[in-house]
C-alpha cells in the first residue's frame, strides 16, 4: 500500500512508487499510484477493501515521511505497522505488517504541510524509482513477501 497523495510534493513518494511497481508487473497487489492514490480522505476504505478481497492479507506500507536535515533521502524499513500523516496531525488508521519510509524532507514543527509542499521532486522520483526497484527485485527474486522480508532479517 502506497500512500500519499499527487497534490503535495513531497507527499506524492507514496503514489509515485506504486505508478512505477504497476509498470513493473510485480507479482502482487499494488495499492496508491498517481492514477488511484490512497490519502487521508479513503485510506479506512482501502484498507477495508484489502481485508475484504485478500485472506489474511500481508501489507507491505509505504510513505513519505519528514526528518531533519542530516536524514533526508534515507529509507528505512521496519517490522509493524505505522500511522500515516503523523507530521501534519491526522488521525488515521494505522497501516502495515512491515512499512518503508522515506524521508523527503525537513520537518518544519510551525508548518508540516509546508515541509511536504516544498520538496523537491527530483528527490521524491528518485526516491520512489529506489523503493520500487528494491521491492521488484525482491519480488521476482521469491515470490512470498513474508519469506524475503524474514529472510533480509530487517531490525
Amino acid at each position: 500500500m502506497c500512500i500519499g497523495s499527487d497534490r503535495s510534493t513531497g507527499d506524492s513518494l507514496g503514489p509515485l512508487a506504486g505508478k512505477i511497481l504497476k509498470e513493473k508487473n510485480i507479482p502482487y497487489p499494488v495499492y496508491g499510484t498517481l492514477k488511484e492514490p490512497v490519502h487521508a480522505l479513503n485510506i479506512k476504505k482501502v484498507l477495508k477493501e484489502i481485508k475484504e478481497t485478500h485472506d489474511e492479507p500481508f501489507i507491505f506500507g509505504i510513505d513519505a515521511c519528514l526528518g531533519d536535515e542530516r536524514q533526508i533521502g534515507y529509507i528505512l524499513i521496519r517490522e509493524g505497522s505505522f500511522i500515516p500523516g503523523n507530521a501534519v496531525n491526522r488521525a488515521l488508521p494505522s497501516v502495515g505488517d512491515y512499512h518503508l519510509k522515506a524521508i523527503v524532507n525537513t520537518l518544519d514543527p510551525l508548518s508540516p504541510v509546508n515541509s511536504l509542499n516544498s520538496t523537491r521532486l527530483y528527490l521524491v522520483l528518485k526516491l520512489a524509482e529506489i523503493i520500487a526497484e528494491i521491492i521488484s527485485r525482491v519480488a521476482v527474486n521469491d515470490r512470498t513477501s513474508r519469506g524475503v522480508i524474514e529472510k533480509m532479517n530487517v531490525p
